[in-house]
């Protein structure tokens, strides 16, 4: 059998539905195999969209996402995806073509030691040396990169390693329990959880797993206990729920702070300190449970007292089964803050004015998705808006990124989504800085007809920088930017493009192109202006004056 062959069949023995990538000339026997193969190969038009994809693939089904590229530059694209994963534990695997290694007539040209580049920013890299190490190598590529933590993992596939014959054949995967936690950390967590006044639940990115989230429900409607989410936490609890207490989309001086700083306990279920801070400890404040698949990484604003390690779900099962509602529990003060920070953003989700305010593209957004329609964002500073202010319902309808923050990660991203979940409404929210670094994907977008909506935040600068900026007194310089005409642009790859020109035509506008087929692309103004304002100063005062 041909090595690209048995490649190939590897990868139908994992389960691989698609291939998203752009092959070259090193890859084109790996290609002739691919044809007759039941995998698809999604063609894509940067490398970088190819790994986006394929990251958010993994992320939303727990299954390793696949990409290709050529070697050399086409190799070098894959790093920003490959760290993007690694960093936001989701599953996917890079495979790189390579000049024959055994002979070449070629010298060094293209040839740079990608092992090498991909080791730091992955689980697992691996030069394929002979057609007979193919199974090996991607049964232990696959089996790293969803094992926990999930993460990046990469196999280079030489041209003459593909085109060689092999008598070897593919290795199945072995069936895998998952570490449990042992009783004594166990019964230390349940106790302190007992013995406190006022606990706090902290839900992070790890706890984003369906049995997780179904144990995580159970215990808080047994316990009482109300909950806060890291950005990457969203939505593994229902977050119209009245017991969800605010996410931690600033670091600190948020009304959630104020929860924080009322809690003598916090129950961390999951969360990673690759996230931003979402509270700083300190020696004489709040206690903290770890509960995590790994240990906690000490660092000076985070040093647990407790850590309960093993598989979370279970865990959490654990601690319910045992654990009884306590008597001395007082949560009055939490939801004293909760009122006034759901007062404060209700007012200002309702101001009209144009170009539009965060916080009412947040509501119109929110008001037209149904509960498990999936929001995906790029990075700028709307995503702290979005943190803040949209309720997510179901776990994995709002996909950031606050582990890497890259941009250019959210078209692709809800291009990736729509495949998993065809039947859902998805709407890809992206600054136009962020849009402009992969909007070339549009034309693959409209190529495999899917049916998106990219909503682009227009003021013509990179905002968060600018936000940062003037919160530092620093004069406005070297932020600002042109534009395309969004909508001629979009039509230019086949996409319907439309442009609002008040606030209260938005929600309109974007319940149309959930309804209509196609690809929609909608330019909204919008106003950051009040950033530095609200974000520093207003809600630090409001928040702290409770």
């Amino acid at each position: 059998m041909k090595a690209s062959d048995l490649f190939v069949k590897a990868l139908e023995a994992e389960g691989v539905e698609y291939i998203f990538g752009i092959p070259g000339e090193e890859n084109l026997d790996l290609l002739e195999s691919l044809r007759t193969s039941s995998i698809k190969l999604i063609l894509t038009r940067h490398e970088q969209g190819a790994g986006f994809m394929a990251a958010t693939y993994g992320r939303l089904t727990g299954k390793t996402g696949v990409c290709l590229s050529t070697l050399g530059p086409g190799a070098t694209n894959l790093v920003t995806p490959a760290a993007y994963a690694q960093l936001g534990a989701m599953p996917i695997l890079m495979i790189t073509g390579q000049k024959p290694i055994k002979t070449s007539k070629q010298g060094r040209f293209q040839v740079i030691d990608v092992c090498g580049m991909m080791r730091p920013i992955t689980k697992y890299t691996s030069q394929i040396v002979s057609g007979d190490r193919i199974p090996s190598v991607v049964r232990e590529a696959f089996r790293l990169a969803s094992d926990e933590r999930p993460g990046a993992v990469h196999i280079e596939l030489p041209e003459d390693i593909a085109a060689e014959e092999t008598d070897a054949v593919v290795i199945p995967a072995s069936v895998k329990r998952r570490p449990i936690a042992e009783n004594k950390a166990i019964d230390m967590a349940t106790t302190m959880i007992q013995k406190s006044q006022r606990p706090l639940i902290l839900i992070g990115a790890g706890a984003n797993r369906k049995l997780t989230s179904k144990m995580l429900g159970q215990f808080v409607e047994k316990t009482g206990i109300p909950f806060i989410t890291t950005q990457m936490g969203k939505g593994v609890l229902d977050e119209t729920h009245p017991l969800f207490m605010g996410n931690t989309a600033l670091s600190d001086n948020d009304f959630v702070h104020r929860v924080i700083a009322q809690a003598d306990l916090i129950i961390n279920v999951g969360h990673d300190v690759v996230e931003k801070p979402p509270f700083f400890m300190k020696p004489d404040g709040a206690k903290v449970i770890h509960v995590n698949f790994d240990p906690a990484a000490i660092d000076p604003v985070y040093f647990p007292q407790v850590e309960v390690i093993g598989d979370i779900a279970n865990s959490i099962w654990q601690i319910k089964e045992v654990i009884e509602v306590s008597a001395h529990w007082n949560f009055d003060e939490f939801h004293r803050i909760q009122a006034a920070c759901r007062a404060h953003s209700a007012e200002s989700a309702d101001d009209d004015r144009f170009p539009i305010l965060p916080e009412r593209f947040v509501k119109d957004v929110r008001a037209v998705m149904p509960k498990d329609g999936i929001v995906t964002l790029d990075n700028g500073v709307y995503k702290i808006w979005f943190a803040r202010n949209y309720y997510a319902a179901e776990r994995n309808t709002l996909l950031l990124d606050n582990a890497l923050a890259t941009m250019g990660a959210g078209l692709p991203s809800a291009m990736a989504a729509k495949m998993v979940y065809p039947e859902r409404s998805v709407i890809t929210v992206c600054g136009d800085g962020g849009f402009m670094m992969n909007s070339q994907e549009l034309e693959t977008a409209v190529r495999l007809n899917l049916h998106i909506v990219v909503l682009i935040l227009r003021d013509d600068a990179y905002g968060m920088i600018k936000w940062k900026q003037s919160n530092m007194a620093f004069d406005n310089f070297g932020l600002d930017y042109g534009n395309p005409d969004f909508v001629r642009y979009a039509e230019s790859y086949g996409a319907q493009g439309w442009r609002i020109s008040s606030a209260n035509q938005l929600q309109e506008q974007l319940q149309h192109c959930l309804s209509e087929p196609g690809v929609h692309l909608i330019d909204v103004p919008v106003d950051y202006t009040l950033n530095d304002k609200t974000l520093n100063y207003d809600i630090k005062a409001l928040s702290a004056a409770l």
